[in-house]
């Protein structure tokens, strides 16, 4: 494994997944790290929330949507979401979330293609501090957006519709506001489990800004392992907890024909194909043309299961993002110590 100089060659590629505007180092970031010796080079991108010319003007080098393929070998590739399914071997490093660790099935194809090339994946959810915990995270934005989207499937649903497609929103406050107009003034009531985390408090922060009423659980209400009939007792309910081994299950099979007022679930942690996902009525994430997936029909129930959902939001969530992870970009002299060298230890333990 190559280790970088003291003057480490950053790579910002493109996002190619449709629908992400997000970026993981701000153009100011960008500057302080060129003075620091840093080289950057930022790709140019069809859909990045923040212009090209921003990076230009604080000194970035430019390269095509793409470009990192043919990067030099000792450049370290960061990006936000999966590469391009393909079965090419990944020579460089990379910095992104791989969703590689949890038995998903496009994860051991990815760790395959890093093995066959040498590479080495920093998976940013992994990134932890000496006492476990992430060091930067998108989890407030994702609790925000996602409280969000699930309250305007229930608000579509008393319609008698289905959540419509979601775009970008300029900021978090036109999003409640939208949501607001959507409600009429209905009030739901939503339970919350992880509600004193990152994901949760975004998620009650959403709630509140928007007049829904929230019962916030954590470790403690679920200890005891469920049943948990109380989620079938109220309208929305908002997974924001990463699921891992032991994860007690909240929403059951039997949950669709069982007596409920539950009408719309939100797993805003959204992993459908782990074997740890506590939600067991759906199977597949969602997406921005279809937010919802209808698991049933009479009473309807839907499952809002979007996999970017910060992008609803994506200056403010970028921003946020890329303030928590500078001061860690800043060590990439060593790749082998502190954060990165736990996510290199966690890479190789999966290999």
């Amino acid at each position: 494994m190559l280790e970088p100089t003291s003057n480490p060659h950053l790579w910002v590629r493109a996002e190619e997944r449709p629908n992400e505007e997000r970026v993981g180092l701000m153009p100011e970031g960008a500057a302080q790290l060129i003075a620091q010796g840093f080289r950057i080079t930022v790709e140019d991108s069809d859909q990045r929330s923040i212009p090209l010319a921003e990076y230009i003007a604080a000194g970035c080098e430019t390269a095509p949507q793409s470009g990192w393929v043919n990067a030099p070998d000792d450049a370290i590739i960061f990006g936000l979401k999966e590469l391009p399914e393909t079965d090419s071997p990944l020579r460089h490093r990379h910095i992104m979330f791989g969703h590689a660790y949890k038995g998903q099935p496009a994860g051991r194809r990815l760790l395959d293609r890093f093995a066959a090339g040498g590479g080495t994946l920093y998976d940013l959810e992994y990134l932890t501090d000496d006492t476990g915990r992430r060091v930067a995270a998108f989890g407030y934005w994702a609790g925000y957006a996602g409280a969000a989207v699930s309250a305007l499937a229930w608000a579509a649903q008393a319609r008698g519709d289905i959540c419509p497609p979601v775009d970008t929103f300029a900021s978090a406050a036109q999003l409640a506001d939208h949501l607001r107009g959507n409600l009429a003034g209905a009030a739901p009531r939503a339970l919350i489990i992880g509600a004193l985390g990152r994901v949760g408090t975004g998620a009650a922060d959403l709630c509140t800004a928007a007049g829904i009423a929230v019962t916030r659980w954590d470790m403690a209400e679920t200890a005891s392992g469920g049943p948990f009939p109380q989620i079938l007792e109220h309208d929305i309910f908002l997974n924001c907890i990463l699921a891992g081994p032991g994860c007690p299950v909240f929403v059951p099979a039997t949950a669709p024909t069982d007596a409920r007022t539950l009408r719309v679930i939100g797993d805003i942690a959204c992993d459908p194909t782990s074997d740890f996902s506590p939600i067991k009525v759906y199977d597949r994430t969602t997406d921005w043309l279809s937010p919802v997936l209808r698991v049933h029909a009479t009473p309807p129930l839907d499952v809002m299961a979007i996999d970017n959902l910060p992008s609803l939001l994506p200056r403010e969530s970028s921003a946020d993002f890329a303030a928590q992870l500078l001061p860690h970009l800043a060590c990439l002299s060593s790749l082998s110590t502190g954060v990165w060298g736990r996510a290199a230890d966690t890479f190789r333990a999966h290999l």
